[in-house]
């Protein structure tokens, strides 16, 4: 997709973080913007912003977990702008702590955010954008979906995540090569950022209350505060990752990294599965981060 301007974007996870960012750089390549978002106050001060620079704005607040949620953002971007060329399944939350302590209500909503709200932004406008395609040769769309570098490796003590951005990789994988078999007009790409200082480290602020956390165990009070840790240290900011995110468009490429010289845990783990031999010490290249997360694991309370 190499031109923007008069074009519509949807976004999910709109009011902060990547969302925030691309919408941004959306309306200054004078794209109509869906905003989407779980946060009513955070989604009506965003679209307020980007409403003033001029673009089209339509702001809808759902909750990507929910299918009919996402399926009225569909009908409603339909009747607003038709249908979108550039849909941002990007809406997701944290979750960690050893995988046998998460409670079955850690599962469905980090499942539900991070996969399902993937699932159901593909479901749902996959169709549409494929019916504009067949009714006009210059249509283009692209669909974004964010996993996480922990889609790719697998970090010790934040199971439920991994387990959540694997999946997000594998659909996004399929869903590149499905538009293959079928269009020409449509691609895919997945977005697998590293450390980046985004809202998701507070993204229990938005949990539902029907899947309310436990209280925390030891694990994840330790994951939390490693996670704040690296993100607070983190060089990569969101507006850096939403220009990625628009290269990626323009040169219509797969993969979309934050942070390459991260690639190679990615290279360990796929040799560990071609030699083949036991996963590789995550902490090798920082071995005194893994004997400080043991030491604390290992501690009598």
């Amino acid at each position: 997709m190499k031109h923007f301007k008069g074009r519509t974007a949807v976004i999910t996870g709109a009011a902060s973080g990547f969302g925030l960012e691309t919408s941004r750089i959306a309306a200054r390549e004078g794209m109509n913007v869906v905003m989407a978002d779980v946060q009513p106050d955070a989604l009506d001060q965003a679209a307020a912003e980007i409403g003033a620079t001029g673009a089209a704005v339509l702001p809808f607040r759902l909750d990507v977990s929910k299918a009919a949620e996402v399926e009225a953002l569909a009908a409603a971007t339909q009747q607003r702008f038709g249908a979108p060329h550039f849909v941002f399944n990007n809406a997701g939350v944290g979750g960690g702590g050893l995988i046998w302590e998460n409670t079955l209500a850690d599962w469905e909503w980090v499942l539900g955010v991070n996969l399902m709200g993937v699932v159901h932004g593909i479901r749902s406008f996959t169709p549409m954008m494929l019916k504009a395609a067949k009714r006009d040769p210059d249509y283009e769309g692209h669909i974004v979906n964010t996993a996480s570098m922990a889609g790719l490796v697998n970090p010790p003590n934040m199971g439920v995540y991994n387990a959540s951005k694997h999946a997000v990789v594998a659909i996004s994988e399929t869903l590149y090569q499905d538009l293959r078999l079928v269009t020409d007009q449509i691609t895919a790409s997945v977005l697998c950022p590293f450390f980046v200082t985004t809202g998701i480290t507070r993204s229990e602020r938005n949990r539902p209350a029907e899947l309310a956390a436990a209280p925390p165990t030891k694990s994840q009070l330790i994951s939390q505060a490693m996670t704040d840790r690296a993100v607070g240290s983190g060089r990569v900011t969101a507006p850096m990752v939403a220009r990625f995110v628009f290269d990626a468009l323009r040169e219509q490429r797969f993969y979309i990294h934050s942070h390459p010289r991260a690639l190679g845990s990615v290279q360990s783990r796929m040799e560990d599965l071609l030699e083949p031999r036991n996963p590789t010490d995550p902490f090798a290249a920082k071995p005194e981060v893994g004997a400080e997360l043991r030491a604390a694991l290992r501690a009598v309370d």
